[in-house]
């Protein structure tokens, strides 16, 4: 089951890492203009903000979660294809948010089922989602060169492929069943009522947010400083390597360090990491320290993340647990930062530093709504 369940990660992630950095430069190789990018990136997180919940809501209530997650990870297959008939704005608008709408379905419910699979064992859920990081990895150094010395017509194809992969891998994971009602009494808007609960929603919205400027306009900030599409596709690789090794010990550091220390580190590290890139975008030796950063960012971040949400809804509420997380999120936040980076990048007087420092603004206060409201956080 381990290699059945490590399978859907690899693929899944293999895609992220062909479309997070490199579909901002295929829509500027279109003609978009930075703002345009901005929207369209920013569809394809808005979409969270509804599709995981509908789905996790239909998952909760039949009980057949992976049928969820196969039927929405062949639609996406299909949706996505829409991109080889039409390049006008409009027309890849609405096949962004039809691809996104079933794509954002099935990783939230495919993290409850890996949770419930590992059940007292969840702490262990790091070294199944590392295998995604090396299939990001894998990709984003394969694709950067390949990209560099072919047109970026390239990319749409690679993504058909892996999405494809997504799918055949769901075939082989069954379905561990509804989880027990028993564990959970309390409705689903008595859980958001909990202090602690919203807390962290929040915290995971505004840290998503602050990834903005990173996951629509990082590889384009990067080849406007004179870098070489190879080089940054390195630097991607770079930070989720770093990942990698940070998802090996993290069923070791949750016991140890407790979730909320190891939070609150990666709040902190992660402001660090954006200022770093704001100012100083043309020393390489800094932007390699920077993207090892991203272990903090996103490896610890989500680790934790996700240990806390499966600790805070159970039973009945497990899917919309991790649903809300990804809306709230990878959704709502992902959207708002990916406009508000289109939006600055345009602007005069260094457009690109200024979505940067506001993405540490927004990291730091993530940290300070944690450092008070998650104390008793354990």
């Amino acid at each position: 089951m381990y290699f059945r369940l490590s399978g859907f990660y690899l693929f899944y992630f293999a895609a992220l890492g062909a479309l997070l950095p490199y579909w901002g430069l295929y829509l500027k190789s279109l003609g978009f203009s930075a703002g345009a990018i901005g929207e369209l990136i920013a569809l394809l997180m808005a979409t969270k903000i509804v599709a995981p919940n509908l789905w996790g809501w239909i998952a909760d209530h039949t009980g057949r979660r992976m049928a969820v997650v196969r039927v929405a990870s062949l639609l996406a297959v299909i949706a996505f294809c829409g991109v080889f008939f039409g390049q006008g704005y409009w027309w890849m608008a609405g096949v962004m948010i039809l691809f996104s709408f079933f794509w954002n379905a099935a990783l939230p419910q495919f993290e409850a089922v890996t949770l419930s699979r590992l059940g007292a064992d969840a702490h262990r859920y790091s070294s199944i989602r590392l295998w995604g990081s090396v299939g990001f990895i894998v990709t984003v150094a394969a694709l950067g060169p390949l990209l560099g010395h072919y047109d970026a017509g390239l990319l749409p194809w690679v993504l058909v492929a892996l999405y494809a992969a997504i799918w055949i891998s769901t075939l082989l994971v069954p379905d561990p069943g509804a989880a027990p009602a028993h564990h959970e009494r309390a409705r689903l808007w008595e859980v958001l009522r909990r202090p602690h609960v919203a807390a962290l929603l929040l915290v995971c919205f505004l840290m998503q947010a602050s990834h903005g400027p990173y996951y629509g306009f990082y590889s384009i900030y990067l080849e406007e400083h004179g870098y070489a599409r190879w080089l940054i596709g390195q630097l991607w690789a770079l930070g989720v390597i770093a990942e990698v090794a940070v998802f090996m010990w993290m069923h070791r550091w949750l016991p140890r360090f407790g979730a909320r220390r190891l939070l609150l580190a990666s709040l902190a590290l992660t402001a660090l990491r954006w200022l770093l890139i704001a100012y100083f975008v043309d020393s390489l030796a800094v932007l390699a320290g920077a993207q090892i950063l991203h272990a903090a960012s996103f490896g610890v971040f989500h680790a934790v993340a996700i240990t806390l949400i499966h600790r805070f809804f159970t039973g009945r509420h497990q899917g919309r647990g991790q649903a809300l997380y990804s809306s709230l999120g990878f959704g709502a936040g992902g959207a708002v930062g990916s406009l508000y980076a289109g939006y600055l990048w345009g602007a005069a007087g260094g457009g690109a530093g200024a979505a940067f420092v506001t993405a540490a603004a927004l990291a730091a206060t993530a940290l300070l709504i944690a450092r008070r409201t998650l104390a008793a956080v354990e």
